[in-house]
């Protein structure tokens, strides 16, 4: 064994070398007297014609007869590369399965990124065109928003931007209600009176923007104590929204029912009923024929009536209003409108009539009837199967002259009457054939007068006669 001292200095020996050219017969006696003091293989430095001599001696033709460097052993790897005749010796080659298995993934390599690249240049153009068309959009938003402003003066509302709208409603913190075209945020605008509002964030864009402006700049002309009060909007592209006077008491669907169940609420005397009903067909009338442009609403609900801290009713909720001049008496739309229980049957099907105001009439006479019942007009969980569709069932009590007493608890001869004129003029509006339907003229004029005048209605179903009130 060796001292580090002497592998020491062989290291600094070695270092002194360097490669010359010998002849191929030198490399061989070494090569012989190498293998002679070492019993394992090894790999000998004269591989080629070239191998190790001090520094000084830079001549080919000037080497001595050094012998070999003593007990220097380097071990080949087993097994030892082999080398065919045409290739030189010193040199590992790899074979040429592994030469084709490297071409194949670099190729792939190539193609990935190549595809990759073209993925990445689609989608930067294809997002250049989007900016290019969004900004486009905008500038036509803010030019149609403008325009209506100027055309419709001091008298247009005031337009805000989404920002401003997150603003005012505190991030859209205070959700008060949700309905089919948006959720309706609780806010308070930035003046100085510090006005709470009702702000309804459209969840989705209907129509175009041209629709839109002139849907909210036709509802901004509507001055009614019974239709809520429209203060602002925003128009973003596909952000939209609807800031109206907020309304303390919400929406009349939650003095209806109780919540989670059909059970009558006791919260609606037969007075406070009969209000509701008059303020409501007031606030349809206008929107019918007081109006410059005639405004029909499709979506007449208790959902969508709102009451005040005096139960004054407000109409609200216009996402599915039609404009249209008042001449028209029959218009065209497009799908169903509407919510199921409450929907005219002309909307759903043509074969009963055209869609005009008289569609209205029809959600106005279901709506009051479930105000008069205290229950959802059809109603699965009954407690006898000839009471499942309300409108059907106290149909057949007014024909047979039946008392309401036992039916809406202790009430008196005039409250019985109220109930009984409410129903008349109901069942009256929810005739099959839009025809047979009173406008909403009439019907003010039918509860504002006695019960006596008061034709009995026929029967509001599918096999019921015509006939007019």
């Amino acid at each position: 064994m060796r001292s580090s001292r002497q592998s020491s200095a062989y290291f600094f020996m070695l270092a002194s070398f360097i490669l010359i050219s010998i002849p191929t017969s030198f490399c061989a006696e070494n090569q012989k007297l190498y293998a002679a003091n070492c019993n394992k293989p090894f790999l000998f430095l004269c591989v080629s014609t070239r191998t190790l001599y001090p520094r000084k001696l830079a001549s080919e033709n000037a080497v001595p007869d050094l012998p070999p460097i003593p007990n220097i052993q380097y071990y080949a790897p087993t097994p030892e590369p082999t080398f065919s005749d045409d290739e030189p010796r010193g040199y590992y080659y790899p074979s040429k399965h592994k030469r084709a298995m490297w071409q194949l993934i670099l190729g792939i390599g190539m193609a990935a990124i190549l595809i990759l690249s073209l993925v990445i240049i689609c989608s930067v153009k294809r997002g250049y065109h989007a900016i290019l068309w969004g900004k486009k959009d905008a500038m036509n938003d803010r030019n149609s928003a403008e325009e209506m402003i100027k055309n419709y003066g001091s008298i247009a509302p005031k337009r805000y931007t989404y920002s401003e709208v997150r603003k005012l409603t505190n991030s859209f913190r205070d959700k008060v209600g949700q309905g089919g075209f948006g959720v309706v945020y609780k806010g308070k605008l930035p003046d100085s009176n510090g006005r709470i509002v009702a702000v309804k964030v459209l969840s989705e864009a209907k129509g175009n923007g041209e629709e839109f402006i002139n849907e909210v700049a036709s509802i901004s002309r509507t001055s009614h104590v019974n239709i809520v009060n429209l203060l602002g909007f925003c128009y973003e592209r596909n952000k939209r929204a609807l800031i109206y006077e907020f309304v303390s008491n919400g929406s009349l669907d939650k003095f209806i029912y109780d919540e989670g169940t059909s059970v009558t609420n006791c919260h609606l005397d037969s007075r406070t009923m009969f209000q509701i009903a008059v303020g409501v067909a007031r606030g349809l009338e206008y929107l019918h024929r007081g109006c410059r442009t005639r405004i029909l609403h499709f979506d007449i609900k208790p959902h969508n009536i709102l009451l005040d801290e005096d139960l004054c009713p407000k109409i609200s909720d216009f996402g599915l209003a039609k404009l249209c001049k008042t001449k028209e008496s029959i218009v065209s739309i497009t799908g169903m409108r509407g919510t199921a229980g409450f929907i005219a049957p002309e909307v759903f099907s043509r074969n009963f009539g055209g869609v005009s105001h008289k569609s209205d009439v029809y959600s106005y006479g279901m709506l009051v009837l479930e105000m008069v019942g205290g229950r959802k007009n059809f109603q699965t969980g009954a407690s006898h199967t000839s009471q499942i569709y309300f409108p059907h069932w106290i149909y057949n009590k007014l024909q047979q002259e039946e008392s309401f007493v036992n039916t809406f608890g202790d009430i008196t001869e005039v409250e019985e009457d109220t109930i009984k004129k409410l129903i008349i003029v109901s069942l009256w509006c929810i005739q099959t054939n839009p025809s047979d339907r009173p406008s909403m003229a009439k019907v003010i004029e039918m509860l504002e007068g006695i019960i006596l005048s008061l034709q009995f209605p026929p029967k509001p179903f599918l096999d019921s006669p015509t006939r007019s009130p």
